[in-house]
């Protein structure tokens, strides 16, 4: 470790230890604390605001330099900004809620409770506000809703030195000027131009005859098919048009990425069986961790009940070979295994734009094949081994078991996050935790009507 790296270690202790006892700070302590959050990376004062609880946090926050502040609060989570909004003073509020972005300024609008949000937007001066509402005009989940309306307005009549200037003027109010949509006079788009292109150009070359193709969305589309199709182009922005092709906004690249970063948070949460916390673990209250997992683990309990029916329905069956029982957990777990590993690929290839709604048959034959191979090879296995230690009528139902539960759990994990997305559900909801409970009643069920069918009892 450097001794720079050693001195911010130090550092940050001495701050954290502060931040805790500021119960018995003293002014001395005060000033001490605010000296020493002037000295890290700001990496480190934002790991710091997002391991802290809120007041904590609120804290560092107020003591922090005005710019180091709002650039803080700017790199957080809407959720984890709407939970400081209450611990800030009122003016501090303010100040971070018109420093931000269009975009990021609607996120927290979204998590502030009615009133909040509406005394703050009146807070704004009158063209930020009518800024941020071009995009509060925009459905949730839309492109619109995570575009920023402040783009410049580059016309195609319009020379080299004329953009080069009038860039130079906006620079500041715009949200970049590396991408340049091409507009005519009424907004309507006709073209890109990226900076690169305007400074290795002639002074009097005129816009037209550099501007491109421009790849764009439409500001109604749904904002995380949009930014997964867009990444892999690797354009630094895209324009975002009105259905009469006239631009309204841009979609960064960041922001984009932003966008997937948190469907795929959502997706990995509620496959393993919870809702997304939308903020740091250390950061987020005890009580809303626990309201993010209990819903779940209740609708799982009462889904295991039909395991339990089908126990007891079969009781008769194992009391006359109890020896059946014990590869319960064998046949179960497998099939709940394969199951998940076919939802998982399968809502990873939704995700991706590779699977579409309408390729469900396609998969569930491509699902069947691979649960056949898998089955065959699990099943021999599980043929030889119990048939050496329990006897050839076992061996055999608990090898004919491995292969139809392996078949019929990869078919419907592979179909299940298909038929969520036909109809209007989060094809993660599907996947795991009950693709597992129903592969356990469905397992059980072909288990026990093969033994009874083999074994004649």
């Amino acid at each position: 470790m450097s001794s720079h790296e050693a001195l911010t270690d130090q550092t940050m202790e001495r701050i954290e230890d502060l931040i805790r006892d500021r119960r018995h700070a003293t002014a001395t302590d005060t000033r001490e604390l605010t000296a020493l959050l002037a000295q890290p990376p700001i990496q480190d004062i934002i790991a710091l605001v997002e391991r802290s609880p809120v007041v904590r946090a609120a804290v560092v926050l107020r003591l922090l330099s005005r710019k180091r502040s709002i650039e803080v609060f700017d790199a957080l989570d809407a959720a984890h900004q709407a939970d400081l909004i209450g611990a800030l003073q009122h003016e501090d509020v303010v100040d971070f809620f018109g420093e931000l972005d269009p975009d990021d300024r609607v996120s927290l609008l979204d998590e502030l409770p009615a009133e909040i949000a509406d005394k703050l937007l009146s807070n704004l001066d009158a063209s930020e506000r009518d800024i941020t509402g071009i995009v509060l005009g925009y459905p949730r989940g839309s492109v619109g809703r995570r575009m920023s309306p402040e783009v410049p307005l580059v016309h195609p009549d319009m020379t080299v030195a004329q953009a080069t200037e009038y860039l130079r003027d906006v620079a500041h109010d715009v949200e970049t000027i590396y991408t340049l949509p091409i507009t005519t006079r009424d907004r309507r788009l006709v073209g890109v131009c990226s900076l690169r292109q305007l400074f290795t150009a002639a002074q009097d070359t005129k816009i037209e005859a550099l501007m491109e193709y421009a790849v764009r969305a439409n500001a109604h589309e749904d904002a995380e098919e949009t930014a997964r199709w867009f990444l892999p182009l690797d354009f630094l922005a895209m324009p975002v048009v009105d259905d009469s092709e006239r631009l309204v906004g841009i979609l960064t690249w960041d922001d984009a990425q932003d966008i997937v970063e948190e469907a795929d948070t959502e997706d990995t949460a509620r496959s393993g069986g919870h809702e997304p916390l939308a903020q740091p673990y250390l950061a987020t209250p005890l009580l809303k961790v626990v309201r993010s997992r209990i819903v779940w683990l209740l609708v799982l309990a009462l889904s295991a009940l039909l395991t339990v029916h089908v126990l007891d329905t079969f009781e008769g069956t194992l009391a006359k070979a109890v020896v059946l029982s014990l590869f319960i957990p064998l046949l179960t777990g497998t099939g709940g295994n394969t199951g998940n590993q076919a939802a998982t690929t399968v809502t990873r290839a939704l995700a991706l734009g590779d699977v579409r709604k309408s390729d469900v048959l396609a998969v569930m034959w491509r699902e069947l094949r691979v649960g056949l191979i898998l089955g065959s090879l699990l099943g021999v296995l599980g043929f030889v081994l119990a048939t050496v230690v329990y006897g050839l009528p076992i061996g055999i139902v608990i090898g004919s078991t491995l292969l139809a539960v392996c078949m019929m759990s990869a078919t419907v994990g592979g179909a299940m996050p298909i038929l969520a997305k036909a109809v209007g559900a989060d094809p993660a909801v599907f996947s795991n935790p009950f693709i597992s409970t129903f592969c356990d009643a469905t397992g059980l069920i072909i288990y026990f009507l093969i033994a009874k069918s083999v074994l004649g009892i």
